[in-house]
Parts: C-alpha cells; structure tokens; sequence
C-alpha cells in the first residue's frame, strides 16, 4: 500500500500537476495540504476520473486538506480539542487494506510565524491537541499514518542552513519538543527509521535561489503507529517535482507498507 504526502500549494492551481503525479506515482492513498480553495471549488472530475475517491476539508483561500483514496473511506473532519477553530487543517480517514483497514490522516500544521504573536501561540496549542487525539488513536492498535506538512524542522540535520532558522517558529525549542512528544507517544518518523542521511529536504522557498542551491528543509513527515511501521517497507522523497514549471515549493513524500 502506497501512502503519499504533498503539500500542493493551491490545487486549483496545480490541477494538472497533481494530475500527473496520481498518473505516474499511483498512490493508493495521497493526503493533501494548503488546497487554498472551499470543497466545492475542488476539482472532483479531474480526481474521480483517474479512479480516486476525494474527501475535502476545505476553507477559502487559506489552508485545506484533503484525502484521495482508490476506495471509499469513512472520513472525519477537524481536529478535536477546540470546537471554536475554524480553520480547515486535519482530516482523517479509515481506508480498507485487503482483510484489514488503515487509519490516515493529513495534516497541515500552522506555520506559527511570527513567534511574538498569536500564530505561534495558536500553532503550540494545535499541537498539544494533535498529541491528544494521536494518544487516543494509538489505543486503539491499529495501522495509523499522521502525515503532512507539519511546519516542524525536528533536528538540524533537516535543514540545509540550521542557524537561519534559529528564531523561526518551525524550529524552535518549543515546536521541536512538542514534536518529540508526538514521537515519545510510540510513533515513528518513517524517513528516518530508513535513513540517519542529512540533505534529505521536502520544502524549498520560492525566494532566493533556494531551490537551485539546494537549501531545504525536512518539515512534511509521516509519523506512524508500531502496527503501520512494522509494515513500512520503502520512504521516498520525490525531489523531481520540485524541478517542474510552476512548481509547489513542497514535493510529495511516499511510504509503502507491505
């Protein structure tokens, strides 16, 4: 079973390339963040004609998430713990997998910039919430994928210049230790249960040449459940879209589990 990640940066922008992403990667299961569009501005056609199932948590032009699954899915919409937030960032699913299921869900974590303010205040407390639900959902033992964009650099080796996020939201000692946190529950990193490697990046900016001069950062993940990475046979970074014209500044990140 492929499980993929991908912060799109505006679907509607980037129909055809996710398009051509579902046509030569094939996910089985693909979460999707940042669509910057409500659900009935999702192009569904474009989806359902390459044989995809999509569920959309959308919101208009700022954050979105979605799930696109090969079959239906029984799906849940926003994260739990603060039933005055109105902003479209977690949906999760239960997706069948042969005699059994697998419970997945896409995230789009706030960037929490600039650290002074609320935004960052708003992005600890949606974390403390993540690490709730994710307590809650790993006593029920089954095969569970938290996967997305989570605006978290976790350890200095995932980005290309470390001192020049030293007082940026997505790397300070509070947002890396509220990510430990989630991993100190029994998850896994996927990546990196297969590689110790730096220069392994998923997001590069826009601005600066950073994509050319390859300073990137790691902050889409996928955090698995003892039961899904017993199962994890492959992690793959698809640095090539980067590469594509008018590009998302993320690139997908897949999983395999057997």
């Amino acid at each position: 079973m492929k499980i993929a990640t991908w912060n799109v940066n505006s679907v509607r922008q980037r129909t055809e390339h996710l398009v051509r992403y579902l046509r030569t990667a094939k996910p089985d299961v693909l979460c999707l963040q940042e669509l910057k569009c409500i659900d009935t501005a999702f192009p569904y056609a474009e989806i359902e004609a390459e044989g995809y199932n999509a569920a959309v948590h959308g919101q208009k032009g700022f954050n979105g998430v979605a799930l696109l699954a090969k079959t239906p899915i029984e799906v849940a919409r926003g994260l739990p713990g603060d039933p005055d937030d109105e902003q479209a960032r977690y949906i999760e699913a239960v997706v069948p997998n042969g005699e059994g299921v697998v419970r997945v869900a896409s995230i789009y974590l706030p960037n929490g910039n600039p650290p002074q303010t609320e935004k960052y205040s708003y992005k600890l407390a949606f974390m403390d919430r993540l690490i709730a639900h994710a307590k809650d959902l790993l006593a029920l033992e089954e095969p569970l994928v938290l996967a997305g964009d989570y605006n978290v650099i976790p350890m200095p080796r995932d980005a290309a210049d470390p001192a020049a996020w030293e007082d940026d939201a997505l790397y300070l000692p509070q947002t890396r230790a509220r990510f430990r946190g989630l991993l100190n529950l029994g998850l896994t990193d996927a990546l990196r249960a297969t590689s110790d490697a730096a220069g392994l990046y998923t997001f590069w900016d826009y601005q600066a040449g950073a994509w050319q001069r390859n300073k990137g950062i790691r902050i889409d993940h996928l955090l698995l459940s003892p039961q899904a990475a017993d199962q994890l046979s492959e992690v793959a970074i698809v640095k090539e879209s980067r590469a594509e014209d008018k590009p998302s500044d993320h690139v997908p990140v897949e999983i395999i589990l057997a």
